[in-house]
């Protein structure tokens, strides 16, 4: 990393440009100059996280008596500290919390060149990685991390009312994405990673007000289950909350949930079974089937994937023969409803819940069965966002009286503090369900992007998450008290 950037080359940045500011900061990340400028920028350019996280930068160096840099007075760029790795971490984390990815990795990477043993630096860049689809490199630093630690805290920036324990797994994914829905001013996150930790550690734990589970994922959680009872026991005899406990999370394997939701009315959940080894042969994959009662066309889909990762679509049992081959791990075998529309197009409704009340959280619409919201040309349609704008003003006007109640009872059904539900309406008005449990993300949209017209909704899920911890780690303190 070079120590500083000569005059002439920071005087060739026209006109304050945001991408060669990036350039130069890469080079000169401690520039206290290159950050002023750069959050005039942003300001200028109406980014308001951009701006955020520059504007805390600088806050952050003015802590560490930083006026190093500004080569408005040409004085030296110091030598780097473990403090300012963290100013960097800070950036990065800004950045991650609303969804800039990114901006997020280039930041915490420059955090890592600074100091290496950082490992709160090492777990979120593995996390955002994963996000990213680079799951080999993610690997590296997710190993890093919890070498070198297995409690990683994330003090309020500002005046703090809230501490959360967040139980999470280091080795995987399969963590609740909840980092959105914190408040970062006002919350203090203490991330458990207690896949790593023994018992003994539990007792060692910062002080906290309430424990979120955040091992969402039914699959990725059931090898720990032991462990899992173990810390609840803990954190009863400790009078701490405990939400989205264990035993909600592991009613929620995709080949459990019509056993979970049987019974609710218009509710239809495609049959699905969990195939654990590849059957000796095709035939003895044909008897598997018929004995639980499937039928071509398939879902494939590996455990503890989401986002429409490994998922393929098979019509005939030689693909699905072929399929199998490939696969090296237990996954699940779904039947296919054809979810096409009358005008040939394929929707996913997203609805959170919070304390099992009902969010409208987006609507994708696609041409293609693998409705993914990023791929579906959403802010490139018009009509589809104004289909989606009507879905989150008025959910129960979208979807019917019919569907919006059933959508309610499922939240009853999963019994989850925090989780959600994705789905589809058929022709008749009732409710096909793709998955329901906790591992459902929700983020802001850039201010002034495309999207924007979800932020105030997005708002709304924010805040009922928020006033649920506190109602939660009030009741904790009043037990504490008794």
């Amino acid at each position: 990393m070079a120590d500083t950037l000569v005059a002439t080359e920071v005087d060739s940045i026209e006109a304050d440009s945001i991408e060669a500011m990036s350039r130069a900061l890469d080079a000169a990340p401690l520039d206290l100059g290159l950050h002023t400028r750069m959050l005039a920028a942003l300001r200028a350019a109406h980014d308001v996280a951009g701006s955020a996280a520059h504007e805390l930068a600088l806050a952050a160096f003015g802590m560490l008596g930083a006026t190093h840099g500004d080569h408005a007075t040409h004085q030296p760029t110091p030598q780097p500290t473990p403090q300012h790795a963290l100013v960097l971490y800070n950036i990065a984390t800004v950045y991650a919390m609303n969804g800039r990815r990114k901006e997020a990795i280039r930041w915490y990477r420059l955090a890592l060149e600074i100091d290496p043993a950082l490992a709160i630096a090492h777990q979120n860049l593995a996390a955002t990685l994963d996000r990213e689809g680079l799951a080999d490199e993610a690997r590296v630093h997710r190993e890093r991390a919890y070498r070198l630690q297995r409690v990683f805290v994330d003090r309020a920036l500002g005046t703090e009312t809230l501490r959360v324990l967040i139980l999470g797994v280091g080795h995987g994914t399969g963590n609740v994405p909840i980092d959105a829905l914190l408040d970062a001013q006002t919350t203090t996150r203490i991330r458990y990673a207690i896949d790593c930790a023994g018992d003994a550690e539990d007792a060692q734990l910062p002080p906290h007000d309430v424990v979120f589970n955040g091992i969402g994922d039914a699959d990725v959680a059931a090898p720990l289950a032991a462990r899992l009872a173990r810390f609840a026991d803990f954190a009863a005899r400790r009078e701490r909350p405990l939400l989205n406990a264990p035993d909600a999370i592991a009613h929620t394997h995709r080949h459990r949930l019509g056993e979970l939701l049987d019974g609710v009315p218009d509710v239809i959940v495609p049959r699905c079974v969990r195939l654990d080894a590849r059957p000796s042969n095709e035939a003895a994959l044909a008897a598997q089937l018929a004995q639980s009662q499937l039928t071509l066309p398939l879902l494939l889909r590996p455990l503890a994937a989401h986002g429409g990762e490994g998922v393929t679509l098979h019509a005939s049992l030689d693909s699905l023969w072929r399929a199998l081959a490939d696969l090296d791990a237990p996954c699940y075998l779904t039947a296919f409803h054809d979810f096409r529309a009358a005008d040939g197009h394929y929707r996913k409704y997203r609805t959170l819940f919070v304390a099992g009340e009902p969010h409208p959280y987006h609507l994708a619409i696609s041409r293609h069965w693998m409705v993914h919201y990023f791929s579906a040309d959403m802010a490139g349609s018009p009509w589809k966002l104004n289909e989606e704008q009507h879905f989150l003003a008025d959910p129960r006007a979208a979807l019917g009286t019919r569907a919006h109640e059933a959508i309610r009872a499922i939240g009853a059904r999963l019994g989850l503090a925090y989780g959600g539900v994705d789905f589809t309406l058929t022709a008749d008005g009732r409710v096909l369900v793709f998955e329901a449990n906790a591992t459902m993300l929700a983020h802001r949209e850039t201010p002034h992007g495309p999207f924007a017209h979800k932020n105030r909704y997005v708002e709304r899920i924010i805040d009922a998450f928020g006033r649920m911890l506190r109602d939660a780690g009030d009741a904790g303190d009043a037990g504490t008290a008794r």
